[in-house]
């Protein structure tokens, strides 16, 4: 009896770190920064670069346009009109550069797994594919 309490607290306890190490460490998922390297002191959204806009829309054709429309249409995915006006630029990169740990933590994006049924797949981005993809969306919200 001693024996299966003792292998049931070890269980417990292990899922617990688990859980913790899920969201980052602190136990606690943050809705507005996701989860991954980007947050507001390394993304800068205060002008518009045109250029990686270009670059960004380029780079959807590729990796993105088989799921996504860029109108508000849904395809596989949801469309992307109107996204840079309902979450913040630092949560947008962390989503498309660590898509699996977001959608494993994110409660919006687990109901949009609801509603898709298909999970996104990690593209590989690198950090300037992912800010020109950004400056996509932001162009596609009618940045200039």
């Amino acid at each position: 009896m001693k024996t299966f309490q003792f292998m049931m607290l070890i269980f417990i306890a292990c899922v617990s770190l688990l859980s913790c190490e899920e969201s980052g460490g602190s136990g606690k998922y943050d809705v507005v920064r996701g989860i991954g390297k980007f947050n507001e002191s390394n993304v800068d959204t205060s002008g518009f670069d045109l250029k990686m806009a270009q670059e960004g829309a380029r780079i959807s054709e590729t990796k993105c346009a088989s799921c996504h429309k860029f109108s508000k249409e849904r395809l596989v995915g949801p469309g992307w009109k109107g996204v840079t006006e309902r979450r913040a630029p630092f949560w947008i990169m962390n989503f498309i550069t660590n898509p699996d740990e977001m959608i494993d933590n994110d409660p919006d994006l687990m109901n949009e797994l609801d509603i898709c049924l298909t999970r996104m797949p990690n593209q590989n981005l690198t950090d300037n594919d992912a800010r020109s993809i950004l400056e996509y969306m932001r162009q596609i919200d009618g940045a200039k």
